[in-house]
């Protein structure tokens, strides 16, 4: 009897080992993340031109890539919503989008620095160097500065 409980023991560590062996050599891939190539884009319920329409994007949207399917891509946005979009409509143009009502833009990387602008909910930017929490960014107006990285996605 006390056998077969060792026995058990080493069989269940035994397996505890390889599967942390196993999640440690699993490759881990990171997340793709595009924009839209230009206004008007459709997102989609499926993956066709005859699906239905769920919603309209506008240039540079930024856009997480959850799966590929031909010439299609299923994506999701900053709110958490998916959808289908042509892929030859998505480019690999890094931006990023304001996921508050109100986010200040500062002159520096940090709350002690100026602000010099403030940017709402939905306003996109092309992210430039970062510092800590915080990244620099431009908007296609020429305003540029620095936001705290929890106000903006991705």
């Amino acid at each position: 009897m006390m056998k077969k409980s060792i026995f058990r023991k080493k069989i269940t560590s035994s397996l505890g080992i390889f599967i942390l062996a196993l999640s440690f050599s699993a490759p881990t891939f990171a997340a793709e993340y595009v924009s839209v190539s230009k206004d008007g884009v459709n997102i989609r319920s499926k993956p066709s031109t005859s699906a239905e329409i769920y919603w309209e994007v506008f240039k540079d949207f930024p856009l997480k890539v959850l799966q590929r399917k031909d010439k299609w891509a299923k994506t999701q946005d900053f709110e958490g919503d998916t959808g289908w979009i042509y892929s030859p409509l998505l480019n690999k143009k890094k931006t990023v989008i304001v996921k508050v009502k109100k986010a200040n833009i500062r002159v520096g990387p940090g709350k002690n620095y100026e602000i010099n602008a403030s940017a709402l909910y939905g306003v996109v930017f092309t992210p430039g160097k970062t510092d800590g929490e915080w990244q620099q960014i431009t908007h296609s107006d020429g305003t540029k500065g620095w936001i705290h990285r929890s106000l903006i996605w991705p």
